[in-house]
């Protein structure tokens, strides 16, 4: 089910159950007998518990109408509001185990970001861009490196974390581009 189709049904819930208890208020209205104000509603052995339990009766079912009224309007509106982030892309897995997960691009750009900047490998910083199809993505790579890192320890690194990155999320980059710079040191 689709976030859209899920929405939509969570909302329609809420709204056949705002019309119900809508529907049960105006019968209520209706139901209250205008020639005598003492005729009771309710059964006699119910009105008895309810006059005992009073003022706590009338208490207990304010509280409960508030609480459901809060619960249905938080119901509502949770379900009206977009998503805060798009999620873009679809990963299929197909096999033994089939399945699809959808990621949001910025959680993945910043799972490899974090791999390549983690460890004593000479890189400051990295900032990474994935374009194109979720399954082979075009990854886009640039490091800041000290002015002391070697450059095949960093070549090392940069190539084990876009593995692990193509392990891990199931989809191997159809285009890698690394683009690396020094930051200047002491004189």
């Amino acid at each position: 089910m689709t976030d859209a189709a899920h929405r939509l049904l969570w909302t329609i819930i809420a709204l056949v159950l705002v019309a119900f208890g809508a529907t049960a208020m105006w019968l209520s209205v209706r139901a209250l007998p205008a020639d005598d104000p003492d005729a009771a509603l309710l059964g006699a052995g119910l009105l008895d518990a309810w006059r005992q339990a009073a003022p706590w009766s009338t208490l207990a079912a304010a509280v409960t109408g508030v609480v459901a009224a809060l619960a249905g309007q938080r119901l509502l509106a949770g379900e009206l509001r977009r998503p805060r982030q798009a999620l873009r892309g679809v990963l299929s897995h197909p096999g033994h185990r089939p399945g699809r997960t959808r990621l949001a691009t910025d959680v993945l750009v910043r799972a490899l970001e974090r791999d390549l900047t983690t460890g004593d490998r000479g890189v400051r910083r990295a900032r990474v861009v994935l374009t194109g199809a979720p399954q082979r993505p075009d990854v886009w790579i640039r490091v800041e490196l000290a002015a002391d890192a070697r450059a095949d320890d960093v070549r090392a690194h940069v190539d084990a974390a876009v593995r692990r990155f193509a392990t891990t999320a199931g989809c191997a980059p159809a285009h890698l581009d690394v683009t690396a710079r020094i930051e200047p040191g002491p004189p």
